[in-house]
């Protein structure tokens, strides 16, 4: 069943008048000859999706990258990757399910690419979200993502990163267990990596626990994720004293693709499925898989100091002045 946004509604009676006029017609007791008023139909519902999704706010960027049914780690696995071997542990603490990685082939028309593939899985339903903690990261979490990363060094493969997380684990325990320090260590090992790297932000990129695994290269981003220091109503929270201003806030903080991609922030913007990936995550997923091969692509060939020069040459240019 398809779950609707609020400024998607209007577009949920069309898609529902559809959907009924399709059942009456597949009612054995009910002939009508209905493809013509179907096709009317879905013709405005495209146009409708179309001009929707040409004007959305920061805010409503910000729902669609929190869609329920938009593709996780495991989605872009299925459909962009082949061969996947997770590996699992920090080898001090136990196996964090928020930041799953291992051994995987890209799938590209030469036949594959074999990548060390890293990211954070939310899960798709209330079971498997909370097996994922909802993709939020804990100490030992960050510290498999380290153990990879150095793997894949001395394997010389490329690394592939899939952010999609809220932030990391808030809670006392990760506290405990060293929280700060395992997201410092995660984002210098990504600054370290004698091989290429590219990170990807599929959904949400929020706080430290994205940057962890997004200090590569090249960062790309879906066109309706977002990516931010904090989430729109806890930036509310702070300086309204209210997240009913959220709205505000994601407009202000240029938490978008298209913002980031003016402010050098992301580097390149892969183009969704109409409506968002959640309405077609094979199509999403194939799109990505293209944008990382080709990036991967131009990335071959350099030695581990070009690499990491290039990586500290990137972030240090965020935020200059021209």
């Amino acid at each position: 069943m398809t779950s609707y946004l609020e400024f998607e509604k209007p577009l949920a009676e069309l898609e529902r008048r559809i959907s009924d006029l399709r059942s009456a017609a597949d009612r054995e007791e009910v002939e009508l000859d209905i493809d013509a008023e179907v096709a009317k139909l879905e013709d405005k519902a495209k146009g409708q999706l179309s001009s929707i999704y040409k004007s959305l706010t920061p805010w409503q960027k910000t729902q669609v990258a929190r869609h329920p049914s938009r593709p996780h780690f495991g989605d872009y696995v299925a459909h962009a990757f082949s061969d996947f071997m997770p590996l699992g542990g920090d080898r001090a603490y136990g196996d964090d399910q928020a930041i799953l990685g291992g051994f995987a082939t890209l799938d590209t028309p030469g036949g594959g690419r074999r990548v060390m593939l890293i990211g954070h899985e939310k899960g798709n339903d209330t079971q498997s979200r909370l097996k994922h903690n909802f993709g939020m990261g804990k100490p030992e979490g960050y510290r498999k993502a380290i153990r990879l990363m150095e793997l894949a060094g001395r394997f010389g493969l490329p690394v592939v990163t899939l952010v999609d997380t809220s932030g990391a684990f808030p809670g006392i325990e990760a506290e405990e267990r060293g929280q700060a320090e395992a997201i410092a260590r995660a984002t210098e090992a990504c600054l370290d990596l004698p091989v290429p790297m590219v990170a990807c932000i599929v959904g949400e990129g929020g706080s430290g626990g994205a940057v962890a695994l997004a200090s590569a290269e090249r960062v790309l981003m879906m066109e309706h994720a977002v990516y931010s220091v904090i989430s729109p109503e806890g930036c509310a929270s702070i300086l309204w004293r209210t997240a009913e201003k959220a709205s505000e806030a994601a407009e202000a903080m240029k938490v978008t693709a298209q913002d980031l991609a003016k402010l050098g922030v992301v580097d390149r913007i892969v183009t969704e499925p109409l409506g968002g990936a959640h309405r077609d995550p094979v199509a999403a997923s194939k799109s990505l898989g293209a944008a990382i091969d080709e990036e991967l692509a131009k990335l071959s060939g350099k030695t581990p100091q070009e690499l990491r020069t290039k990586r500290a040459e990137r972030f240090i240019a965020i935020g200059g002045l021209a």
